[in-house]
């Protein structure tokens, strides 16, 4: 039996790929999960819930705002960089890589300063709470430095530098902050001049600068490869006599990369909205312990999509490659081989979350356990999406950026509406609730799509019912 799949990998050379990538971003985002695990438990431990809170609410206000600054040039430039890498078009990568960086670094600078000056505003009509106004500032810093770590961490993902990629953007910050956290709170008592619930959101934001630095020196790295392909490739083809192709140097416009990177942009900036209005609207209506709880239960939460993250590391560029190649095949295969994989991976972390929520939570402090209930409900949500595939990446990496797009505008609007009416009156319950039927919603309605209009096929996987390829 066990020779029999070893046989089939071996004979699969994309699912040795997808196996292969995936393990390697598994293993990387368990040592991210567990560094960023360890920096909450320290915030809890060494500060309080209502320091995590705060955090929580600064460390959204980064992640939103330099989801804005990249302009969606992450994810559009994995695809370009994965399905022109794929052809050896590296003079193509280049060009869009200089391009993306033209248009996201005047735009997230211009940005910082903006979320720096408003941060008063957001914090006190936003918010209703004025004293987090320098947190706000602190985490502003944190802009330009978080936009260009994912660009060029997807650059390096778009190349399937998967270690490096997983490293960078999954587990180094939290590696690097548990660290400056863990010392500076063993020296908490020579700090009573700095606030002390200053301190977390400062030591992430020092965290983004160092990582963001090593990744522009990993792809500047990569970039001098491309120049000596780009060399090897003309050499190659003036001793065999063979002209260049045309296409190679058919270069994109803005217009055409904005194109692509704009939908992506709101499709990740209303994914984010959808992400955090939990947390965001907790912070509107509830107090910063409630907010900190709830975090805690929805990090937690997130483990059980755990493959699913992993998978799509190396599966989104893929998608990319079989659909610049015109592999339809292929790329249905995979992603129904993906599927059954993220299922039977996610099913024992559902049980475990269902079973022990209180015990669990009960590790990060006593108080943390009345998030329990909150921790099962969005535990559904989060393997309902783990089943359900790669369908955000498929819809994306396929040329129907704009249909995820409406899709997850009329998600997050969906989610807006239910936290609305629920938290007043459920609080942290009601935010579980809301979060986890919004993205069931989201996963139907691209599993649909996909089926109906891309692969002829469903990609989910359920036991007994699951037909493959």
């Amino acid at each position: 039996m066990i020779t029999q799949v070893i046989n089939k990998i071996n004979n699969d050379i994309h699912l040795k790929e997808l196996l292969k990538g995936s393990s390697i971003a598994f293993v990387l985002k368990i040592v991210g999960i567990i560094a960023g695990y360890i920096f909450t438990l320290l915030i809890t431990r060494g500060y309080g819930a209502e320091a995590m809170g705060i955090f929580a609410l600064s460390f959204t206000l980064l992640q939103f705002s330099s989801v804005i600054g990249r302009l969606g040039m992450d994810t559009a430039l994995l695809r370009f960089t994965a399905e022109y890498s794929s052809q050896e078009k590296w003079e193509v990568v280049k060009d869009i890589y200089k391009k993306a960086i033209k248009l996201v670094l005047p735009f997230s600078i211009i940005l910082s300063i903006v979320v720096f000056f408003l941060s008063g505003y957001i914090a006190e009509f936003v918010f209703k709470k004025p004293h987090l106004e320098p947190y706000f500032k602190i985490a502003s810093l944190g802009i330009v430095p978080f936009v260009l770590l994912f660009i060029h961490t997807e650059s390096l993902r778009g190349l399937k530098k998967i270690k490096e990629y997983m490293f960078l953007q999954q587990a180094g910050i939290f590696i690097l902050a548990s660290i400056l956290l863990g010392f500076i709170t063993l020296l908490i008592n020579q700090l009573t001049n700095l606030p002390i619930n200053q301190i977390p959101i400062l030591v992430c934001i020092f965290s983004v600068f160092i990582i963001s630095t090593v990744a522009f020196c990993f792809w500047k790295k990569q970039l001098t490869i491309l120049s000596i392909n780009k060399y090897t490739n003309k050499q190659i083809n003036q001793l065999t006599n063979q002209p260049i192709s045309q296409s190679t140097n058919k270069l994109l416009s803005y217009s055409t990369i904005l194109s692509v990177s704009i939908p992506m942009l709101f499709s990740s900036s209303l994914a984010l909205i959808m992400g955090w209005t939990d947390t965001i609207m907790l912070g509107m209506f509830r107090t910063e312990e409630e907010v900190g709880i709830y975090n805690v239960a929805l990090r937690v939460s997130m483990i059980t999509s755990i493959t699913l993250m992993a998978i799509n590391t190396i599966a989104a560029p893929k998608f990319a490659e079989f659909w610049g190649k015109g592999d339809i095949k292929g790329l249905a295969k995979v992603a129904q081989q993906s599927t059954k994989l993220i299922f039977w991976t996610s099913l024992p972390i559902l049980l475990l979350f269902l079973i022990f929520s209180k015990a669990i939570l009960g590790i990060f402090g006593e108080e943390f356990k009345a998030g329990a209930v909150a921790l099962m409900i969005l535990t559904i949500g989060q393997f309902v999406n783990a089943a359900a595939g790669s369908v955000g990446y498929i819809l994306q990496m396929t040329g129907h950026q704009q249909f995820h797009q409406n899709v997850v505008l009329i998600g997050a609007i969906l989610n807006i509406i239910l936290n609305w009416l629920l938290i007043p009156i459920y609080g942290i319950i009601g935010a579980a609730i809301a979060s986890s039927i919004s993205m069931i919603f989201w996963n139907v309605i691209f599993s649909v799509k996909i089926k109906k209009r891309i692969l002829n096929k469903w990609i989910f996987y359920f036991p007994f019912l699951h037909k493959e390829v």
